[in-house]
């Protein structure tokens, strides 16, 4: 549940366990599960099954023929799907009023030639987050609440509250993500106290939803930042944590480190990763973060590993200047930002003569 703080996962029959044991606390290597009707301790080696057990359970119970048989008509489907209409031709008719599918703007107004790269002047942090912030925390997959901006537009949307669903099952509508991106409700935006999708806009310091506040960012022609602690990205590797700000107008997250996927998944959406020198951060540089940041080098071209400077203005007019490493790690990933995300590079390449 997205209201309970801390979960485990577990084998079923560890579960079982914990459930008669009464108190996720307990050692059950150590510990009984509780007592017999004798009053005798029960634990849980003595409930466990041996290797030998539950290799004669799968012995008796799974047969060849089981597998032979089902996968013999995978296709078919029952009659359920049998009697379901599907469009057909060599392209996908979008409907428009689907809410679970919709033709996703990775390509719109792409061009035949990669645009330059352009430095990155008077951008905004939209979230400064802590460290350990994982994949679920950047694009939760789980239930949607109905306050948050995700849940708004299923309303608008006419869809009830019960057929919500959630926000893994609705990844296929890029209007749902991209409003549930930094949507988790346990997420700690260090631009406000409170929990969850919240953020301040800058520089009026209004308090809205992070994707209210992309909006009209996006509107005034702002360009976008996250800056993250240590391991930013960690967790499952979840392909709307990068494309998730890439539709927010995110086009660069500054770190103390990134998790090795998540690093390669935001270049290959055209979002550059830049590292804080070693023991360096944004408190340690003396910066709140509420500051415009301009990264310039980027129109130069870059290099993999390279230095870049980035200047922070505050409120009052003051500039501070700290460099960070572009963590674009070989010539490939220069490539895919340049291109925009491994995307439009493909999608070139196939139409290049």
């Amino acid at each position: 549940h997205p209201l309970v703080r801390a979960s485990y996962l577990a084998s079923p029959p560890l579960v079982v366990a914990y459930a008669l044991a009464g108190d996720i606390r307990r050692n059950l290597a150590t510990d009984p599960l509780g007592t017999d009707r004798d009053g005798k301790e029960v634990f849980l080696r003595e409930l466990w099954p041996s290797a030998a057990e539950v290799n004669e359970a799968i012995r008796a119970s799974l047969k060849v023929e089981m597998f032979t048989r089902e996968y013999e008509r995978i296709y078919d489907g029952d009659e359920n799907w049998q009697r379901m209409s599907a469009p057909t031709g060599p392209i996908y008719d979008w409907d428009p009023k689907s809410t679970y599918v919709r033709e996703p703007p990775f390509f719109e107004g792409m061009r035949p030639e990669p645009t330059p790269l352009s430095d990155i002047v008077e951008a905004r942090a939209l979230v400064i987050l802590g460290d350990s912030i994982t994949t679920d925390h950047i694009s939760p997959a789980g239930s949607i609440p109905p306050d948050s901006p995700a849940g708004r537009y299923l309303v608008a949307k006419g869809v009830e509250r019960s057929e919500f669903n959630s926000y893994g099952a609705r990844r296929g509508n890029h209007e749902v993500l991209v409003r549930g991106t930094f949507g988790n409700i346990r997420l700690r935006n260090q631009l406000t106290p409170r929990e969850g999708y919240w953020t301040k806009h800058l520089p009026d310091a209004e308090e809205m939803t992070i994707f209210d506040a992309s909006e009209r960012y996006r509107g005034d022609g702002v360009p976008l930042l996250a800056i993250a602690g240590k391991e930013y990205g960690s967790g499952s590797s979840r392909d709307w944590a990068a494309k998730g700000p890439l539709l927010l107008g995110i086009r660069a997250v500054i770190a103390e480190s990134f998790e090795r996927i998540h690093r390669s998944n935001l270049v290959g959406m055209g979002i550059l990763p830049l590292e804080f020198l070693p023991g360096e951060s944004l408190r340690s540089l003396g910066l709140s973060g509420t500051e415009a940041f301009t990264i310039r080098g980027l129109a130069a071209g870059l290099q993999p590993g390279q230095r870049i400077e980035v200047e922070a203005t505050g409120a009052e007019g003051g500039a501070k200047r700290f460099s960070v490493v572009c963590r674009l790690d070989n010539q490939t990933d220069v490539e895919y930002l340049r291109h925009g995300g491994v995307l439009p590079m493909v999608l070139r390449q196939l139409m290049s003569p």
